[in-house]
């Protein structure tokens, strides 16, 4: 049976945006903007973001012309498969981003979860039954923090994968309404700091603070690796192509959309939370969102704000969980991957063995890694298969195929690509030595994990042999 009768195209184009906006929200500008401030040292951090949005936009130009091209489930599985030759180097390609995926997927969800949960801790250390409890018992703070982390983690992933496990229609309802309360949440905190704009935190800068020193771009060089964490999500869509309505005009206006939509609101809020929270105390605040709503509205809207905040962070891990999901199952269908992870719910169409699989393989990383372990191993894993291979393999289809096989077309072609690939390969670098190391370590058990499948069922490059 082919794809398009196993999965029910149900999305349209505001959904689609929809569960690609709230992916890349999520927790991840919340937690990391304390990180980029000090990374950069002083306001001068909005860089960053403008870092991380070009290089989005840049990447972006690639995951449209595949996305249309080849509207499918699986995404990138699909994209490599193509690029490198279904049947000869396209096999081992797309088997390591399956391979990557079985660590960064769950990772990915796991960030989320780990980040709702401390962030939770700003609400939980309000209630004075918890303040007495810690106050009478110190010698167990950090043995209750680190539980109670990973128990609220690992219950939110509980909650997202009973919510997905329903038909594609009705999630495409629950990410609409998740996305409108991230939306207001940004819009509100960006109305509290123009209304309590204060313009000299914002434009005065530390001296040296644009002296551009191999130390200026170390700094940015961190701080854009956090950046893109909280853009990651543009592509997400792709993953769900099998299921979008007119995929080929969809895709492609999701992607962008995403991406102009919150380049906009992650710049706005943080010239907003400079202006408010001075660089020196939000550097050093690990709930500097909420500090910042106290410091605009008062304690109590700051636990609205917070609430609201983790209802954000909630939908990224909920966006995060559908569109992983329908990795491992186009790899299954397509003879790649175990046959059981292309096993379709009868009545809810939807691979329900591959969602949970990837709910345990979450709740799994959250009991032992710590939330920016897991962020910059995301990079790491991601950017060599994911973005570098694929981005060298849309040149490669350029090459083979005709103008009539690419409903989207990017300006300016092959800039972006090649920009794209530059912006990668130094994000890599920046991850730091011991996560590029367990990246390659990683690839390296892929390629031999390949070779021995490979030639036990005499496939590429074992053919001749069979």
């Amino acid at each position: 049976m082919s794809e398009p009768e196993k999965l029910e195209r149900g999305l349209n184009l505001l959904e689609a945006t929809s569960l690609n906006m709230t992916f890349m929200i999520g927790i991840g500008p919340f937690v990391v903007i304390p990180f980029i401030i000090r990374a950069m040292n002083g306001p001068q951090c909005i860089l960053a973001w403008v870092v991380g949005a070009a290089l989005a936009l840049v990447d972006g130009c690639v995951w449209a012309e595949l996305g249309a091209a080849m509207p499918q489930a699986g995404g990138s599985y699909v994209f490599l498969r193509e690029a490198y030759g279904p049947n000869r180097l396209g096999r081992l390609m797309s088997f390591l981003f399956i391979w990557q995926t079985l660590f960064q997927g769950p990772l990915s969800v796991s960030s989320g979860a780990l980040g709702f949960a401390d962030y939770s801790l700003y609400l939980a250390t309000k209630l004075a039954a918890v303040n007495a409890w810690l106050g009478a018992h110190p010698r167990q703070f950090m043995f209750v923090l680190a539980n109670y982390t990973r128990l609220v983690a690992i219950l939110l992933i509980a909650i997202a994968v009973v919510l997905l496990y329903r038909r594609i229609t009705a999630i495409g309802k629950i990410s609409t309404i998740l996305w409108m309360i991230a939306a207001a949440t940004i819009a509100w905190l960006i109305y509290g700091g123009t209304t309590h704009f204060h313009k000299d935190l914002v434009f005065t800068y530390p001296p040296g603070a644009w002296g551009l020193s191999w130390i200026f771009f170390a700094g940015l060089g961190h701080a854009s690796v956090q950046a893109i964490y909280s853009y990651l999500g543009y592509y997400n869509v792709c993953n769900l192509g099998g299921e979008l309505k007119n995929p080929e005009r969809n895709i492609p206006r999701a992607i962008f959309l995403s991406i102009f939509g919150i380049a906009a609101l992650y710049f706005a809020m943080q010239t907003c939370i400079l202006a408010v929270v001075p660089w020196q105390e939000a550097q050093k605040s690990p709930y500097v969102v909420s500090l910042f709503v106290e410091r605009t509205f008062g304690p109590h809207w700051a636990s609205l704000a917070t609430a609201l905040i983790l209802v954000t962070a909630f939908g990224s891990v909920f966006s995060a969980t559908l569109g992983y999901s329908r990795v491992p199952y186009a790899a299954a269908l397509d003879g790649n991957f175990f046959f059981i992870f292309a096993r379709v719910h009868s009545t809810k169409r939807f691979p329900s063995v591959s969602l949970i699989a990837l709910g345990l393989a979450s709740i799994f990383v959250c009991i032992f890694i710590g939330l920016f372990s897991v962020i910059r191993s995301i990079l790491a894993m991601r950017c060599l298969i994911q973005f570098v291979a694929q981005a060298v393999g849309l040149m490669r289809l350029h090459r083979r195929w005709k103008e009539d096989r690419w409903p989207f077309h990017m300006w300016l072609y092959p800039v972006p690509v090649f920009l794209s690939i530059a912006g990668w390969i130094a994000i890599f670098i920046s991850t730091g030595r011991r996560p590029m190391l367990a990246s390659l370590a990683a690839m390296l058990a892929g390629i031999l994990v390949y070779f021995t499948r490979a030639r036990l069922l005499h496939q590429w490059p074992f053919e001749e042999a069979a």
